[in-house]
């Protein structure tokens, strides 16, 4: 009589397969973790008048009533991020176009997360700003945009479960001229997240922010510049279902001294780097756009606001979305109404933000949380 074999367990117990399928990703993560055991993030302790949280007992009790609400929900979030970041670097090269690109990330997003609005699925739109271009800038339907060998691409995207927001962010480049324009960004965020703890000043996390961004220098075609801070672009809390929460931290020094880091904040700590004026003006069309959070009603008198405002709060609420997500929903003809909504203060447009042309930006991004006893940098992977 043969022996029956054994099933493999998952990480997280339970019966499925031993680990994801690569080089494509197609398990979704929660059959992963089926007792939602996600991985956790990089721990960091508190520092100097901190120091204590991390041995207090009352605060480790604390931390056990934080795990069964939120940590769970976020780590399943940043392993998708993780996951999915990974399956890009396989395929991206140049020659692409930019909403392939784009379209192939989020659909594997939607794949390992599942896109079942308000429970989990993509936080915001795929940034893939290039060059001069900073921040908030995806294909609209019919662009022809492609990724070329010398251009400087942010990937941006976020992923959320129940409102759990992750978002994080990293520069693809495929000329090595471009490393230490990179490598300054990245120091600078990861600095910023060094520097980021409970009743810490936002200033002083900025004042560091900008100490290490310009002291890099990147050496471009014989030229070389001091890598700047783009000031107007800003680290900032998150919320649920609320990617801006109200507090910012900008990259450079002189904000307000009166603002504190608190015990719960989640924070995206990002920092911009430019070789140009260091300061993101609106320019190009837009593609980005968010519902208000507080938005008054307005009795819309347009029918086909009124309809695409139905729309908006059944897929995406308060989360950012853009055109292609409109059209992927079989919206039509549907622009003069969300200029309606625009200019009824119901939806909020967030058009690209752009250095001088014939600079280059990169930009670092992560998400972490100031639990009672550490500070957990959840969107930490082995990449960045």
């Amino acid at each position: 009589k043969k022996k029956k074999k054994k099933k493999n367990k998952t990480n997280g117990g339970g019966a499925g397969p031993v680990a994801q399928t690569w080089p494509e990703p197609t398990v979704p993560i929660k059959v992963l973790y089926p007792t939602s055991n996600f991985p956790e993030g990089e721990i960091q302790e508190y520092n100097g008048l901190s120091a204590w949280r991390s041995t207090s007992a009352e605060k480790k009790a604390q931390e056990t009533i934080a795990m069964l609400d939120q940590l769970p929900e976020l780590r399943h979030a940043a392993e998708v991020h993780r996951t999915a970041r990974k399956y890009l670097y396989s395929w991206v090269k140049p020659g692409m176009l930019m909403t392939e690109i784009c379209e192939r990330l989020e659909n594997k997003v939607r794949d390992l997360i599942g896109d079942d609005y308000p429970r989990s699925g993509i936080a915001f739109p795929t940034g893939c700003s290039i060059n001069h271009v900073a921040a908030h800038y995806t294909p609209n339907s019919g662009d022809k945009t492609v990724l070329q060998y010398d251009d400087v691409c942010k990937i941006d995207f976020g992923t959320h479960i129940n409102g759990r927001i992750i978002d994080c962010a990293f520069t693809l480049t495929f000329n090595p001229k471009f490393d230490n324009l990179k490598a300054a960004v990245k120091d600078a965020t990861n600095t910023g997240v060094k520097e980021s703890g409970i009743d810490v000043r936002l200033s002083d996390v900025s004042a560091a922010i900008q100490e290490v961004m310009e002291s890099y220098e990147v050496e471009l075609d014989g030229k070389t510049y001091q890598v700047k801070p783009i000031r107007n672009l800003c680290g900032h809390s998150i919320g649920p279902y609320q990617i801006h929460y109200g507090k910012s931290i900008p990259s450079v020094k002189g904000g307000p001294t009166n603002i504190f880091m608190e015990e719960g904040d989640m924070f995206a700590i990002e920092t911009f780097g430019s070789t140009g004026k260091g300061y993101g003006h609106e320019d190009m069309e837009c593609s980005h756009y968010m519902k208000t959070y507080d938005a008054r009603h307005v009795p819309l008198r347009l029918p086909k606001a009124k309809e695409l405002l139905g729309v908006i709060d059944r897929h995406f609420g308060t989360l950012a979305f853009c055109r292609r997500y409109l059209d992927r929903l079989g919206c039509k003809q549907y622009l003069l109404a969300l200029r309606n909504l625009c200019d009824n203060g119901l939806v909020e447009p967030c058009p690209p933000l752009c250095d001088i042309k014939g600079s280059y930006t990169a930009q670092y991004e992560h998400t972490i949380l100031l639990r009672p006893t550490c500070k957990e940098v959840l969107s930490r992977g082995d990449d960045y």
